[in-house]
């Protein structure tokens, strides 16, 4: 495989245009409201000069802002999934609905007023796992509407990932789909070429197998009127774990912090001095809160898991971290190996929420001076105007959609909780799996229980309709929102020993800092018991299907996912499976569900996710 052609330098654009000539009007008016001195030359004095703003200052403030795993969510989420978190003066804490990109922009171009010198980056997963408006594109809709934003730079994410390396290619560079071709005519009738991304993908601990080259570029610098700033992208080093290794063939991921530290050493020898990382890797902050502080008791205690071991051990050369993949909202200071204060940001996700990081730049170091480096977290709200260009985007994407979108697939009598359930099994999870075993079932009537991975169930359903289809109906568009993957149900043999053994890795190994506790279907039962470490908080006695002990040397006939089945989210025993049977994909399993046991009369209640007992 040979390394993606570089992407075509992005284009100075209206939006940055506008807010520079705001201000030289600014400064204009100042200089023209100056009174003249008789006898003196009526050209402005260096104090005048100062006065009025023309004066190189030696620090320059540099407005940064920065959002994290969009996940094409053009059109604002649905229930929890659109929410955020806001921690009142009071203590207690409010719900607010955020995120849309309609809404998105208007924040960013709100933002971006009286700043010169703005520059906006993003952390990957931009793309993937999106909901039908984009994915059904192949989120040719979201990097439109990207470019359209002024987004300047990104790292890539997993989810960048998952389409694999060509079509990554195609996302930075543009052409139409290898498959399903343009999507779009011209004025002339002729197909409309997607013109792919403005910015810059990173990928600086990605390289291909047979050259040892980065995919894309590594790094991108920023220059705007002699200021420099260098950004290095880069994904989680476990990427490979948690994507298709078909869409990851002939790559090979490094570790975060060397890959960091080498390029910062190559910045540095080039005279960028001031250097940000963006990096799809993230941590889990100690409240939900958005606002709430990061740097209490002490400088990042707020924040624990991969993140902050990567901020702690990177090179001091790095004056800032962009991070993502975690969904989480957090500003967080973490000292860098030398001591020094280093600022550590995400923006949770679905465009919901955006940080502004303001960095002041030393003309004459380079560098950031970190002690005046500030950031804040801001909603994205939906009560502000939105952006007129993002809604003509949505509306002309939406026509296209239509006619598959709005399709009634199935009845629910409540919000049934997916993503947003924050629980460790979900009433959507447990829906999801009795979904696949009845599919299964029709494979093979041998087939006894289903398994699905908590990750591949990207939303909520909603009771409240979202558009004209009626209170309580899912439509093909919301159920796509829930599994966008288009995985295979598949079926494999595997012995209640190796059940046990995949059980225990929702909780250990590379799951054990943060847990994936795969979704159940109705028979299969268990004991987590939270107050133990590791796999001994799988209570190996508790383990039950239909009211009987597992066997471990009995063989079950298992359904899951074709992630799962490939190992995927650190199962590696699920990979094990024998006699393996391919069904249909999951999202038609979930869809045929609805369709047999859903009706506007009958319509299904929200499971009760009642299968695993949590000790905590």
């Amino acid at each position: 495989m040979s390394a993606i052609p570089q992407p075509r330098r992005p284009r100075r654009r209206s939006a940055r245009v506008l807010a520079v000539a705001a201000g030289l009007a600014t400064v204009g008016a100042l200089t023209a409201a100056l009174p003249a001195t008789a006898g003196q030359d009526q050209s402005p004095s260096r104090d005048r000069m100062q006065a009025a703003g023309h004066a190189k200052k030696r620090t320059v403030d540099v407005q940064l802002l920065s959002f994290n795993d969009f996940h094409g969510n053009l059109q604002p989420p649905a229930g929890s999934s659109g929410q955020v978190t806001e921690k009142q003066p009071d203590g207690t804490e409010k719900k607010i609905d955020a995120g849309g990109v309609e809404y998105l922009a208007s924040s960013l171009r709100t933002a971006r007023q009286g700043h010169p010198y703005s520059v906006t980056a993003a952390a990957g997963d931009l793309i993937g796992a999106s909901p039908l408006l984009s994915g059904l594109f192949h989120d040719e809709p979201t990097v439109e509407a990207l470019n359209k934003m002024d987004l300047d730079v990104s790292s890539v994410g997993n989810h960048e990932f998952d389409e694999g390396a060509r079509e990554l290619a195609r996302i930075q560079n543009g052409g139409c789909h290898p498959k399903d071709g343009c999507y779009e005519k011209d004025r002339h009738g002729k197909p409309k070429k997607f013109k792919g991304a403005d910015f810059p993908y990173l990928t600086a601990n990605v390289t291909d197998e047979k050259t040892g080259k980065p995919l894309l570029k590594p790094y991108w610098v920023w220059k705007h009127k002699g200021v420099k700033i260098g950004f290095i992208g880069l994904t989680l080093e476990g990427t490979p774990d948690i994507v298709s290794a078909d869409g990851i063939k002939g790559l090979k991921f490094h570790d975060e912090v060397e890959t960091i530290n080498k390029y910062a050493k190559v910045l540095d020898k080039q005279g960028v001095k001031s250097i940000v990382t963006l990096i799809h890797e993230g941590g889990s902050p100690a409240s939900q809160a958005y606002n709430y502080d990061c740097d209490s008791p002490g400088p990042g205690d707020g924040i624990s898991g991969p993140i902050a071991a990567i901020a702690k051990g990177a090179s001091p050369k790095v004056d800032a971290f962009v991070t993502g993949h975690t969904h989480q909202a957090y500003v967080c200071t973490i000292p860098d190996p030398a001591g020094k204060p280093r600022m550590v940001t995400s923006a949770s996700s679905y465009g919901k929420l955006y940080t502004d990081t303001t960095l002041t730049y030393d003309r004459k170091t380079r560098d950031i001076v970190r002690t005046s480096v500030k950031s804040a977290n801001h909603v994205v709200s939906r009560t502000q105007p939105k952006a007129a260009d993002m809604t003509r985007l949505i509306d002309r994407w939406n026509k296209l959609a239509a006619p598959i979108a709005n399709k009634p697939v199935g009845y629910i009598s409540g919000d049934i909780p997916g993503r947003g359930a924050g629980t460790p099994e979900s009433p959507l999870g447990d829906l999801i799996a009795d979904a696949q075993l009845a599919h299964a079932k029709s494979l093979d009537p041998k087939a006894e229980l289903a398994l699905m991975n908590p990750g591949g169930i990207r939303s909520d359903l909603v009771h409240k309709a979202s558009g004209d289809e009626g209170d309580g109906v899912v439509t093909y568009g919301e159920a796509f929102t829930v599994q966008p993957f288009a995985n295979t149900v598949n079926l494999v043999d595997l012995t209640g020993a190796q059940l046990l053994t995949a059980l225990r890795q929702q909780v250990s190994g590379p799951n054990e800092a943060s847990p994936k506790i795969l979704q159940i279907s109705q028979g299969l039962t268990y004991t987590l018991d939270m107050t133990k470490k590791g796999a001994d908080r799988i209570v190996t006695d508790s383990v039950k299907l239909n009211g009987k002990a597992l066997d471990p040397n009995a063989t079950y006939r298992v359904a899951m996912n074709s992630f799962l089945t490939g190992g995927g989210d650190g199962f590696a025993e699920l990979g094990k499976g024998k006699n393996p049977l391919v069904g249909s994909d999951d999202l038609k399993a979930l869809n045929d569900y609805f369709a047999a046991n859903s009706s506007a009369d009958k319509p299904i209640a929200p499971p009760k996710a009642d299968r695993v007992t949590v000790v905590k």
